[in-house]
């Protein structure tokens, strides 16, 4: 075998790959790849390719921010500490419902500045936000017409939403409205409809459901999606024709508005994926606190993955125990997203005066710092069938091309293996944030190298490398003989 070394520097001019454009989106109704017919599964195969759903599809990294009344007592009440998540205490048997229900009255989050959230947010490098509008205790955080449980009737007595919508426009960082279906305040809420006056109750809850949702949407027009809860219950799985014509209605409102897979069931009560298995919405939701591993289990679908700081705490709950994830943890979450063609979103639970916790703006500033210098491994990526090496991940840049080598497990060896696709040449590589220096690139087997970082690289944090490549048939140098067995 003849091996072969080179040396290249990082003033080589990189490759520009272009794709084309995003094609014009078209629902396809009713198409299916089964022979059973439904009337409300998926509207579509495949991905949508319209330039909304191809904004969304590039993003990278986004914030949720979980706030509601459940920040007040912050996990605790009556001196006894709730080990369930913050958002949920209300269903916890040491939380009488009436008190839960009453602190709307001491709800006035003097600390809350949407502009402080969204530079925050800006600086860590989001690229879109959800926020909880309405939790499963139904208070809402806009002042709502269709109920008196709302920031309207608190003492602080203003819109939560609008400001909050206008700080983050104003930075570049597009809005998603959260919203659970699940609402514990409102008469006509069942989980279950086992009785006639049960269903007479839960057709108000459905009526009610749909104002409040239109009146979200008229009311903050820039809103490009939604994003859905509490759908699982039994008696909302059942209303499968009202939820697709409610969801067709609100698409009317905001043309290419963006929603998720479990706003809905079909008529045979399946959920994220209809009877024939094809996707309900836009993109998958199903990666919630979990991550794919493979291409193959994200079939074909785009997805994101929300993802808590600690193991199971959305809301604000004082007390953080067991495993609190670390910047570096949560970047390799979100560049292993992004190298299976899905989003990472970081969750944040301000307290109930609005204040952002110490833990989570040192990891927005942590993600931050590495994001200035190495976004480009993340913004505008997605998959590349390249065979995966231990070091880390592969990602490709959608519009120019670059392939990204992300490199969280530098070998002791120090040398990392890259082994490309036949047909494909390395002409040139860079290491992003260096200002000089040289990359060994030895090629140990026909489309396999090692590739040296330079000394004195700094491998406490995830190091990117972008790669300028050739595709095509490229002149094959060099014998390489197979084993004779």
């Amino acid at each position: 075998m003849n091996n072969r070394k080179y040396k290249i520097t990082f003033t080589c001019a990189f490759l520009a790959l272009l794709f084309s454009g995003v094609l014009a989106y078209g629902q396809q109704a009713n198409r299916h790849r089964s022979s059973v017919t439904l009337e409300h599964g998926s509207k579509r195969l495949g991905k949508r390719t319209d330039p909304m759903m191809g904004v969304w599809r590039n993003y990278g990294l986004g914030q949720f921010i979980h706030w509601g009344l459940y920040a007040i007592p912050g996990g605790h009440w009556d001196g006894k500490y709730y080990s369930g998540a913050a958002e949920w205490i209300r269903s916890w048997n040491e939380m009488p419902k009436n008190a839960y229900d009453e602190l709307y009255k001491v709800f006035d989050p003097k600390a809350y500045d949407p502009k402080a959230w969204a530079k925050q947010a800006k600086d860590m490098g989001a690229k879109y936000m959800i926020i909880t509008t309405k939790h499963h205790d139904g208070f809402c955080l806009w002042p709502s017409q269709y109920t008196d449980y709302s920031v309207a009737k608190s003492p602080y007595n203003k819109d939560i939403i609008g400001p909050m919508v206008e700080a983050y426009d104003a930075e570049g960082i597009d809005v998603y409205l959260y919203f659970s279906v699940m609402d514990w305040n409102h008469p006509g809420y069942r989980s279950k409809l086992e009785t006639k006056e049960d269903e007479e109750a839960y057709e108000g809850f459905k009526e009610f459901t749909r104002n409040q949702l239109l009146e979200l949407l008229a009311f903050y027009p820039s809103t490009k999606g939604l994003w859905f809860d509490g759908t699982w219950d039994q008696a909302w799985i059942q209303q499968a024709a009202f939820a697709d014509e409610l969801e067709e209605e609100m698409r009317s409102v905001i043309p290419g508005l963006i929603i998720g897979s479990r706003f809905r069931a079909d008529e045979n009560g399946k959920r994220h994926f209809d009877t024939n298995g094809d996707l309900m919405g836009d993109y998958e939701q199903g990666w919630e606190r979990k991550m794919p591993n493979r291409i193959e289990d994200v079939n074909g679908n785009d997805w994101d993955c929300v993802m808590t700081v600690p193991e199971n705490q959305w809301g604000y709950h004082s007390d953080w125990k067991g495993h609190v994830k670390s910047s570096v943890e949560l970047i390799e979450m979100m560049v292993k997203a992004a190298s299976l063609d899905g989003n990472f979103v970081i969750n944040f639970g301000p307290d109930g005066q609005g204040n952002i916790r110490p833990e989570e703006s040192l990891i927005a500033k942590e993600v931050g710092e590495w994001m200035e210098s190495n976004a480009e491994a993340v913004y505008d990526c997605g998959y590349l069938d390249w065979e995966k090496q231990d070091w880390g991940y592969y990602t490709r840049n959608r519009k120019t091309g670059n392939v990204n080598l992300v490199v969280f497990n530098y070998p002791a060896s120090g040398k990392l293996r890259v082994k490309v696709p036949k047909g494909i040449k390395i002409q040139g590589i860079d290491l992003i944030g260096t200002n000089g220096g040289t990359i060994d690139l030895e090629e140990i087997h026909r489309d396999e190298y090692f590739l040296g970082l330079p000394k004195g690289t700094d491998h406490t944090k995830p190091v990117v490398l972008v790669m300028k490549i050739v595709e095509g048939d490229a002149e094959v140098q060099g014998v390489y003989e197979k084993a004779k067995i």
